[in-house]
């Protein structure tokens, strides 16, 4: 037997609030949007200019769903027709104009994009934070991941990203970018970012990393005998980086016992990470060449921040 659904919205017995509107919600309190609207505005299309321009701060909002969702320019069109608690978020209103098309939320990403504007976002997420007590202290954690990108040829140019290379990570060979992030020891916040193809050795961009008044710094083996940078970029600091402790079958287990112990400090880089590939979904690149994944990579940082500081952010707020 079937039933007949209720046409419309508003008159469903039951309903839940469910974990991606509560998220939603959470972002709309935390986020700056006053802030990082006025640091687009000045390159964002005035009305006279041809076609009137969708609402910069709806436009904003969408492309952090994006972000936040993993979704692609058409994904999101798709999404905000398809997800009520999208459409509130965004403020799109169907009764009265469509959701901004594939090709509107494409030309607002270039913009950003050719501007630079991601590296500003971040930074603004920096100041935001700051005007909210929380600091970057003395401490910081370097790390590196690989974001992966398509190895097929399968394309019209028949060939893989240029900007995008090979490595290898124990036995295995990977294809695409390395995100390199510098990791507050206190507070996990993100402070310094850097991309490079996959193939850079992590150690190559400490000096991205530090801002310079570090007293003490963590990383894995992969950033020992780094005692020249460190001296050069943050002269104040104590190397704390995980040291070899087996050579030759040989254990020294001095050694493995201080990278255990550097290890509870050190595995905080990994929250941030796991915001950014995991919640986020930043696990592959979307577009073609390191510039355009780079900028992502910004953006994703300074959301991946307001996530993780949420909690004290939503406290302050009174929410």
């Amino acid at each position: 037997m079937s039933k007949q659904l209720i046409l419309g919205t508003g008159f469903e017995k039951f309903s839940r609030t469910t974990k991606r509107a509560k998220f939603l919600a959470e972002m709309e309190r935390i986020v700056p949007w006053a802030e990082l609207c006025r640091l687009i505005a000045p390159k964002y299309p005035k009305a006279g200019d041809g076609r009137p321009p969708r609402e910069l701060e709806m436009m904003l909002r969408v492309y952090f769903l994006q972000q936040w969702f993993n979704l692609s320019d058409p994904g999101v069109e798709e999404a905000l027709y398809d997800s009520v608690s999208m459409r509130r978020f965004a403020g799109v209103d169907l009764a009265d104009a469509p959701a901004p098309d594939e090709s509107t939320v494409l030309r607002f990403r270039h913009l950003l994009e050719k501007h630079n504007l991601g590296v500003k976002l971040f930074q603004e997420g920096h100041r935001h934070l700051e005007a909210q007590g929380v600091k970057i202290g003395t401490g910081t954690i370097v790390d590196a991941t690989i974001i992966a990108a398509p190895p097929s040829t399968k394309n019209k140019e028949k060939k893989r990203d240029p900007d995008m290379c090979q490595t290898r990570k124990g036995n295995q060979w990977y294809f695409g970018m390395k995100a390199h992030i510098g990791v507050d020891s206190k507070t996990k916040v993100i402070h310094a970012v850097a991309a490079t193809p996959a193939n850079v050795h992590d150690a190559a961009c400490l000096p991205d990393l530090l801002h310079g008044e570090e007293t003490r710094i963590w990383g894995d083996p992969a950033y020992q005998g780094q005692g020249e940078a460190l001296a050069r970029h943050a002269p104040k600091a104590k190397d704390f980086t995980h040291r070899r402790y087996r050579y030759k079958g040989c254990v020294d287990e001095v050694q493995r016992a201080k990278n255990q112990t550097r290890s509870r400090v050190r595995a905080k880089v990994e929250h941030a990470f796991f915001v950014i590939k995991r919640v986020f979904g930043f696990v592959k690149t979307r577009y073609k060449g390191l510039a355009k994944n780079a900028h992502r990579l910004f953006v994703s940082c300074a959301l991946a921040n307001l996530y993780l500081m949420r909690r004290r952010l939503l406290r302050l707020s009174g929410a």
